[in-house]
């Protein structure tokens, strides 16, 4: 049964138009995912839909009563009041009372004496309906595990995100609306949200560009492209093969018609030799060639993105030893201890606040553990993406946050035209003297991108590169980094790019402690669920009981520990000259469309190799130690 139609509904924002000729139906039960490139009008269409913005032209038909409640893509900037009294604002009037009447309430308990005005409250709710409607605030509180008496200015944003939720619920919508709702969540919130909406009773219409939650949530996908809306029934899989081929007859069809119309065009040169009707046919014909191919909107380019080339840095890029760390006598990182060497990939992964730009402070040398020692490998050129934008000036041009004044930027040892180079990220050149100040999230974050790789670095850092980026988007930065041939930090809460980018993860899993494993996000959650044994280190063959425990008194080495020591440094070569060619293999961009069992294997060998390092070197620093006594 359909609960909203649209039909024909035609957008403007001066001479462009935004949505064009849009027809939509939904169906109740179902969940939508909107999708499209930044800036093509999804957020327009969202508020169309709410009832924030009128159409120009066309007709939207709602079922009778239809309740409509919306989550923002922004935060409040500030909100001084208690979860209580926000999320009791969804209400409308009443809400005031309800959070009146619970300020008061809590007050009385602590000897206040209010008792006239809570009695004057209390008969005006009663006459509103008001206790009915209290008793939906305390559901949904109790749904969304929320305390009603904390202060709405001091949770974290996931928390934030949460409350506006729930704000967005209480009016028991039939018609759900989210607009980019994982953004700056972590994996855990995403996960609580993706249980959530799919036992949720309504309808959802919700933009993500989160893979995972879309591939979960989404009975059909709507796409808005070039001012058109299509539908593409079934799973996101699904969604990009169907496209494709679309994509494919689309061009198919440009090609026949510019081929046409080009030699339609030559014969009009020539001349029309006789005043007869089929020339005269052919003449209008032509005249509507024209015309379609003025009116046809061509499918806008894509990002390029290309990293800038540079010396390599030393074999070893980072090494930490026993790090512990903290704030206020609480230690954020406890007796950590890892080896990144050139061309890994590390995942680091954890909740909100936990402590993740602190480690990349402290891997990068810009903060001094209070315990432990970091060394920093040589030849390091570092390139930082900061999830708050903070390299951006907001009140400078795009232009100038680039280029910095400069009409070139050396690309692989080539100087490039500064205005071809932002075209690469989408930039016209009629915008290019635009503030910084004014760009949406997502146009942000691609100049972020674009200032990011016009500077030489073999080692990159990205703390949140994924937040507001469109699908397009993400996936070609995706594929930009699993080609990269430097060595990657990457704080990430997408599931999806993680899995398809790190070869390893650093995973904060409570009370300072740091896990790191193997392979992805999915992979790393096969490892911690499974038996210790499953994944115990692997020995060396030369000493299967390097890690037992040291007598009471060192003794000198044996002559068979000496020829150890001196086999040690080439099993160690050998060993990462194994793990890079395999790293090598598996960072190639057709390696993951092999067999899955054949990605296992070397998944787990790489697990292998990792574990035999580690207590190579762990051997090798014992009996060096030994031998310097």
């Amino acid at each position: 049964m359909s609960i909203l139609t649209l039909r024909g509904i035609n957008i403007s924002f001066g001479a462009a138009p935004v949505l064009e000729h849009v027809d939509l139906r939904i169906e109740e039960g179902e969940r939508l995912c909107l999708v499209g490139r930044n800036g093509e009008g999804k957020s327009t269409l969202m508020k169309l839909i709410a009832g924030e913005l009128e159409a120009d032209d066309g007709q939207m038909e709602r079922r009778q009563g239809l309740r409509v409640a919306a989550l923002a893509q922004q935060l409040p900037a500030s909100f001084p009041g208690t979860v209580y009294e926000l999320v009791a604002s969804g209400v409308g009037e009443v809400g005031g009372l309800l959070a009146r009447y619970h300020q008061l309430s809590q007050a009385l308990g602590d000897g206040d004496e209010g008792l006239a005005t809570l009695e004057r409250i209390q008969h005006e709710l009663e006459s509103r309906d008001g206790w009915r409607l209290g008793q939906r605030v305390e559901s949904v509180l109790s749904r969304l595990q929320l305390s009603g008496d904390a202060v709405f200015s001091e949770l974290s944003g996931g928390l934030q995100r949460r409350v506006m939720l729930g704000r967005a619920l209480v009016g028991e919508p039939d018609l759900l609306l989210l607009d980019e709702p994982t953004n700056h969540l972590d994996i855990e919130a995403i996960a609580w949200l993706e249980d959530f909406l799919l036992g949720f009773a309504g309808t959802l219409l919700f933009i993500t560009h989160d893979r995972v939650l879309l591939q979960k949530l989404a009975t059909r996908i709507v796409e808005l492209d070039r001012g058109r809306l299509y539908s593409w029934p079934g799973d996101y899989a699904g969604y990009l093969r169907r496209k494709q081929a679309a994509l494919d007859a689309e061009a198919t069809e440009h090609a026949l018609a510019d081929k046409k119309l080009a030699r339609e065009e030559q014969w009009i040169r020539q001349g029309i030799k006789a005043r007869r009707t089929r020339n005269e046919g052919r003449v209008r014909a032509l005249r509507k060639l024209r015309e379609q191919r003025r009116a046809r909107r061509s499918q806008p380019g894509k990002v390029r993105l290309q990293h800038n080339e540079v010396e390599r840095s030393g074999r070893m890029v980072v090494e930490a030893l026993g790090v512990t760390h903290g704030y206020g006598g609480a230690p954020l990182i406890r007796d950590f201890s890892t080896l990144i060497m050139r061309g890994d990939k590390v995942g680091i992964i954890g909740p909100n606040g936990v402590g993740k730009s602190t480690l990349l402070r402290l891997l990068l040398g810009q903060t001094r553990p209070q315990a432990g020692q970091i060394r920093l490998g040589t030849r390091l050129e570092v390139a930082y993406f900061d999830q708050r934008r903070s390299q951006l000036d907001e009140e400078r041009s795009i232009i100038d946050n680039v280029a910095d004044g400069s009409e070139e930027v050396v690309v692989n040892g080539r100087p490039r035209h500064v205005i071809a180079y932002l075209q690469d990220f989408l930039f016209s050149p009629a915008r290019l003297r635009t503030p910084v100040k004014a760009l949406s999230g997502g146009e942000r974050n691609r100049l972020l991108l674009a200032r990011l790789f016009a500077r030489p670095a073999n080692l990159l850092v990205m703390d949140e590169p994924t937040n507001d980026l469109d699908l397009e988007t993400l996936e070609l930065l995706e594929a930009l980094l699993v080609d990269y041939p430097g060595t990657l930090l990457l704080v990430s809460h997408d599931r999806a790019f993680i899995d398809n980018v790190v070869t390893s993860t650093l995973v904060f899993e409570g009370e300072g402690r740091i896990g790191e494993y193997v392979g992805g996000y999915e992979d790393g959650l096969r490892q911690r669920n499974a038996p210790p044994a499953a994944h115990a280190p692997v020995q060396p063959s030369a000493q299967p009981s390097a890690r037992a425990a040291p007598p009471a008194r060192r003794a000198r080495l044996s002559y068979k520990e000496r020829r150890e020591l001196e086999a040690l440094p080439q099993h160690i070569e050998a060993l990462e000259q194994e793990q890079q060619a395999l790293l090598e293999v598996m960072a190639g961009a057709e390696y993951y469309r092999r067999d899955g069992a054949l990605i296992a294997a070397d998944k787990t060998r790489l697990g292998e190799l990792e574990a035999a390092l580690a207590a190579a070197y762990g051997r090798w620093e014992a009996l060096e130690a030994r031998r310097a006594d």
